[in-house]
């Protein structure tokens, strides 16, 4: 799922390279999956991810080891080049033996992940009559116990993950383009995501809203998903709006501090030993590699010599994709940002989050080249 099991960007994997030869990281394979901003997911010894062409978007499973095509599922689709590339943004998401995904136009999917037969499919926005966001829906299924939550409507939806019944649905207005961040507060179960205008929270089971924080972003473009720590959330946009942190007492919000060192258009940034690692800038200009301390949003240490890109980790190291397709390797320092390994893997434009998975690397760019590097030590 996006930004893995725990939601945060970081794998959990600890057998890895993080140096390689002169000549760079092997490349076990490379595949086309057509233009789109889908990240990959992994599981069942496939490798997952969404692409348009030829007037069709193409949910593809792919053998990790080899990268043949195992499975695909193809539908109608648009590309919606506004003003980027266009093609689906969200990434699918597997629970057990089925798979979840949406298109940036509601067409939302149930799948057998092993072999892609429909178990169920749906067309949220129109069956709902949803007012669609100006880039469509990008935020990735989040499954909690029996529930399949969305960030469709103003602040969110529900449906039974079995059938495809919707369970609740907030309101009709324009979804953000965040991914639902689960957490519990005082025995609650919560999902915090954005709409154009805000960040705010909903009970998983009722839908109610919780709390709400004014974040207006030119365009309406809430991207990055929030970072929840005890009762403090950061949220942070592009276009020159900034980051910052707020507290939550019940259903009221404080603000800590705002500024705008960390301003995170697409990507939330990792959050390491209470610091921030991430991108400040937009996706059409320069930006800077940061590290932020989340607690007084002063910066430790920037490299500006990238133009845009982004980042996961695995453990105290970071994983960076710049936007010219370069992979960096490098320690999770608050001193200084200092690489132990770089290779150029990628051409083209590189926004979307690398992922590693059982000691393969995966790494797309927005034309839907797809490398799959072999990390095993």
């Amino acid at each position: 799922m996006f930004r893995g099991p725990d939601h945060n960007g970081i794998s959990k994997e600890t057998q890895w390279a993080k140096q390689w030869p002169e000549e760079g990281p092997k490349k076990l394979w490379e595949a086309q999956v057509g233009i789109g901003f889908s990240s990959i997911s992994t599981a069942h010894g496939l490798a997952y991810t969404l692409g348009h062409a030829d007037d069709q978007d193409t949910l593809v499973a792919l053998d990790s080891a080899t990268g043949a095509v195992r499975w695909k599922h193809s539908y109608k689709s648009k590309l919606g080049a506004k003003f980027y590339q266009g093609g689906p943004g969200s990434t699918p998401t597997i629970d057990g033996d089925r798979l979840y995904a949406i298109s940036k136009w509601g067409d939302l999917f149930c799948l057998n992940a092993k072999t892609g037969d429909i178990l169920w499919q749906r067309q949220i926005e129109k069956e709902e009559g949803l007012t669609l966001p100006d880039w469509g829906f990008n935020g990735s299924p989040l499954i909690l116990g029996e529930r399949l939550l969305l960030n469709a409507g103003g602040a969110g939806m529900a449906l039974d993950k079995t059938t495809g019944k919707t369970l609740w649905l907030s309101n009709k207005e324009a979804s953000g383009y965040s991914t639902p961040l689960p957490f519990t507060w005082e025995g609650t179960t919560y999902v915090a995501l954005s709409n154009e205008d805000y960040f705010l929270a909903a009970e998983v089971m009722s839908g109610k809203k919780s709390w709400e924080i004014r974040w207006p972003t030119r365009y309406g473009v809430n991207a990055a998903d929030p970072i929840i720590v005890g009762n403090e959330i950061w949220i942070g946009s592009g276009y020159g709006k900034g980051h910052g942190v707020y507290e939550v007492k019940g259903e009221e919000t404080t603000v800590r501090w705002t500024n705008r060192e960390l301003r995170t258009q697409q990507n939330a940034p990792i959050l390491i030993d209470d610091y921030l690692f991430g991108f400040d800038g937009d996706g059409g200009s320069r930006a800077a590699l940061k590290c932020v301390h989340r607690e007084t949003g002063e910066v430790a240490w920037e490299e500006d010599t990238f133009k845009y890109g982004a980042l996961s980790a695995a453990g105290d190291h970071l994983i960076v994709l710049s936007a010219q397709g370069e992979l960096i390797i490098a320690p999770a320092s608050i001193t200084a940002f200092e690489p132990s390994a770089r290779a150029q893997i990628l051409d083209g434009k590189c926004w979307i989050v690398p992922v590693l998975s059982g000691g393969l690397l995966y790494a797309r760019n927005s034309d839907g080249r797809l490398v799959c590097l072999d990390l095993r030590p």
